[in-house]
């Protein structure tokens, strides 16, 4: 696994191990125990024996119940925290970017400085960020169903048409970051490629500067 760009992404990694480290004991218990009984009771040279026969036993049942439940539990109260913290947006965040999918490239608008970007099947656009600073992000596609993935962002959104969808990142540090649509949406759907710049926020700064009332 990638290590994730934002914080989002790290939350969303920290809860794949735990779910991971807790699968690997239940798994190696299930199987320990299968190959137990496979040996220790497999057919012996009288068909008919039978081993002993046991109708109920109150402690073990107890036991491989409880277990299981409060494993449930325990990722039901963690996957809930993650949610909640990845669904987290700031109520007024420094950078806000509209982002529109259509067949079969992205279209990224800043409204506030005036600014957009819009891939062709020959250029894939550059979304630039900052880093260390949150950004939300309100998601839309015109035409048929998309996805906004960022692969080293452990992340992915769905861009549905009629219904925006919006989300925070937090981008731990600078640097260029592959993005692509990941839900197939028609003939040219491997053109749907974009990357994200992250950079400083002064370096930031001084690209809105550069850059405000263009449309590339």
């Amino acid at each position: 696994m990638p290590h994730p760009g934002t914080h989002q992404g790290r939350s969303i990694s920290h809860l794949y191990q735990l779910m991971w480290y807790m699968a690997i004991p239940v798994g190696a218990i299930v199987y320990c125990l299968i190959l137990w009984s496979i040996i220790r009771y497999r057919r012996g040279k009288d068909p008919d024996r039978m081993p002993k026969q046991f109708r109920y036993h109150i402690p073990i049942e107890i036991l491989y119940t409880a277990i299981p439940i409060a494993m449930v539990l325990a990722l039901f109260v963690v996957t809930y925290n993650v949610e909640k913290k990845v669904d987290t947006i700031s109520v007024d965040p420094p950078v806000f970017v509209r982002v529109t999918a259509f067949q079969w490239q992205w279209r990224f608008d800043y409204p506030r400085d005036d600014i957009s970007i819009i891939g062709t099947p020959d250029h894939q656009p550059t979304l630039v960020l900052p880093a260390g600073e949150p950004v939300v992000i309100r998601l839309i596609a015109v035409d048929v169903d998309h996805a906004f993935y960022i692969p080293d962002f452990v992340f992915k959104r769905d861009a549905l048409p009629g219904f925006p969808n919006q989300f925070q990142l937090n981008i731990v540090h600078p640097g260029v970051y592959r993005g692509e649509c990941a839900e197939f949406c028609g003939l040219n759907h491997a053109d749907m490629n974009f990357a994200i710049r992250a950079v400083s926020p002064s370096e930031y700064r001084t690209w809105l500067a550069q850059h405000r009332g263009s449309s590339t």
